[in-house]
């Protein structure tokens, strides 16, 4: 079942449904690296998803946070395809925008089926929409919950300035966030800042308390230090919790173990968990992938740092406790 024909899965269900072929082959082709939890625990949930299905997996980290310019992006797609072609997998799963844009796009209307999670972007900028060979699972932040988190906690923010990198995967989010806003009539996002130095992010946030009762920390993994190279997320949000004197927010739990005080998260096992249902349904029941939703994960999982509001002279209401997952400890504290 290495080279699909696009006509099969009409008639590739047997005995009730289900097709006797295993071990399956999945290539899983990460956008960023491991060991990370966002991209391990989408790999759990995914093979949950597959529940007793018998899988080989292979898996291809693309690191772009470290590969973040075009030309990088570009030479860790190339490899990719180089190994779609040369180990020949039943199925690849995606998973966030750099590899749509590097890898899945070479695909379209192919033969071999693709499943997503944590896209960002709309499907339909990569054509996946009426593909007959792509199905997925489509990221979208938890940004009314995450605000109303962190009012909770600091019931006098109303005025929040948003943070992004210069990478183009923003571009949605924030669309998005605009939106949402509205439905929160006593808040305003008064600054929506977009930076390519780490520089640049030091000086703004010594400047935000005159202008903003709290930060939204959206894009931070792209910002270029003094020689040009990436700073690492982690050392930006240490930085952030050691300097800034505003509370914030984001939508990853990762963020809040470096020092980010608040967020209701995407699930990454979520995420994992809807695209290996995909998985299943195209593999063993032979389910068409152009016949499946591509549609986001609702569940959302609300953290706080403790850590992050002792130090901000915060005391959370134990309410607020008891309803969310705590974090006690700065990660580099551990």
């Amino acid at each position: 079942m290495t080279m699909w024909a696009l006509q099969s899965w009409s008639a590739a269900a047997e005995d009730n449904g289900v097709v006797h072929k295993a071990p399956y082959k999945i290539l899983y082709i990460m956008s960023y690296h491991s060991p990370w939890r966002w991209t391990d625990g989408q790999l759990e949930g995914f093979k949950e998803g597959m529940a007793d299905a018998s899988v080989e997996y292979q898996v291809f980290q693309m690191d772009t946070k470290r590969n973040s310019t075009a030309d990088a992006k570009d030479k860790k797609g190339q490899e990719a395809r180089a190994l779609i072609k040369s180990w020949q997998p039943d199925l690849v799963y995606t998973t966030d925008d750099d590899a749509q844009e590097y890898v899945t796009t070479h695909y379209v209307n192919r033969a071999l089926p693709f499943v997503f999670s944590g896209v960002n972007k709309d499907p339909k900028n990569y054509n996946f929409v009426g593909s007959k060979n792509i199905a997925g699972v489509l990221e979208q932040e938890h940004f009314v919950q995450t605000i109303n988190l962190l009012r909770q906690i600091a019931p006098g923010v109303k005025r929040i300035a948003a943070v992004f990198d210069s990478d183009a995967m923003w571009e949605p989010v924030m669309a998005r966030m605009r939106e949402y806003v509205t439905q929160i009539p006593e808040v305003e996002i008064v600054a929506w800042d977009r930076f390519q130095t780490f520089g640049e992010y030091q000086r703004k946030i010594k400047e935000y308390p005159g202008q903003a009762d709290a930060i939204a920390l959206i894009g931070i993994f792209n910002f270029k230090d003094a020689q040009g190279k990436n700073v690492p997320y982690q050392d930006v949000l240490r930085w952030t919790a050691e300097n800034s004197t505003l509370p914030d927010c984001s939508f990853w739990i990762d963020r809040v173990h470096y020092g980010t005080l608040a967020a209701v998260t995407v699930s990454e096992r979520e995420q994992g968990l809807a695209a290996g249902r995909l998985a299943r349904a195209i593999l063993v029941e032979g389910q068409n992938p152009s016949s499946l939703p591509m549609r986001p994960t609702v569940k959302g999982h609300a953290v706080v740092s403790l850590a992050r509001a002792n130090k901000l002279g915060i005391k959370i209401k134990s309410g607020v406790l008891l309803s969310a997952e705590v974090i006690k400890k700065f990660d580099w504290d551990q």
